[in-house]
């Protein structure tokens, strides 16, 4: 077949096609969101009793039903359809609330939300300058901007570990690290497109919005976590994740 025959796929529809994998694995349990990233959301969440929360790529409404038990009015946003369908069927008291649509384009009211999240979200963006102008847009004057992302070292290649004779990873390739690129990532059964951009790019885009800082953590699991689920020791001797609490002054 001629290669202009060739259909490439959309990052949309690689995530329609991935979206059975993904309802699996968060079925299952995902260990670094669970015992890695998960802690520092809440805390840096705070109390959320009684506030209106947008979280923008809710995927299947796992953190929007955390932040509801937790008294939080939620309200997702998420562009693929079967993802959006398992977060409306699941849904808690206070959680109900799901709308379609992607982080460029947030069918919400301007300055409406006490707290907009977004939870490993902007590495699938991929004009995530315009969805960083988004999410500022529907916050309100003081409010705040929960960010969970990977660290851009992680990113520049799309299998970045170096593993050892049992599979387990030990080290990280960086390369190329200061250039713009999308890559296809794989693992258990998801396959999708990931941004990779330097870190600086991201914070000029925050603070280019006139936001001010007041969190910034590279979350690691607990010993006693590390103890009970071994295959998560790498993300205790490398920072894969960072979370950042930004203000909206």
């Amino acid at each position: 077949m001629a290669a202009d025959r060739v259909k490439v796929k959309t990052p949309a529809e690689y995530w329609d096609g991935s979206a059975p994998a993904w309802l699996a694995l968060m079925e299952r349990g995902d260990l670094n969101r669970k015992l890695v990233i998960d802690p520092a959301m809440l805390r840096l969440a705070g109390d959320v009793r009684g506030r209106l929360v947008c979280d923008v790529g809710c995927g299947e409404g796992r953190f929007c039903r955390m932040l509801a038990e937790r008294g939080a009015k939620t309200v997702g946003i998420e562009p693929t359809g079967a993802l959006l369908q398992a977060a409306a069927g699941q849904s808690v008291a206070g959680s109900g609330l799901y709308a379609r649509g992607d982080g460029i384009a947030i069918p919400v009211a301007s300055d409406a939300f006490d707290l907009v999240v977004c939870y490993l979200v902007l590495i699938d963006i991929l004009d995530y300058r315009a969805a960083i102008g988004e999410i500022v847009r529907i916050v309100k004057p003081s409010g705040r901007i929960l960010i969970a992302n990977m660290n851009s070292f992680c990113t520049t290649v799309p299998d970045p570990w170096i593993r050892d004779e049992n599979g387990r990873p030990r080290s990280l390739v960086v390369d190329d690290y200061f250039s713009e690129r999308a890559d296809v990532v794989a693992w258990a059964g998801i396959e999708i497109v990931n941004y990779h951009r330097p870190f600086s790019d991201y914070m000029a885009a925050f603070l280019g919005r006139g936001l001010r800082l007041e969190a910034f953590e590279e979350p690691a699991p607990t010993p006693e976590a590390i103890a009970e689920f071994p295959r998560i020791e790498s993300a205790g001797r490398i920072p894969v994740f960072h979370v950042m609490l930004w203000r909206k002054v």
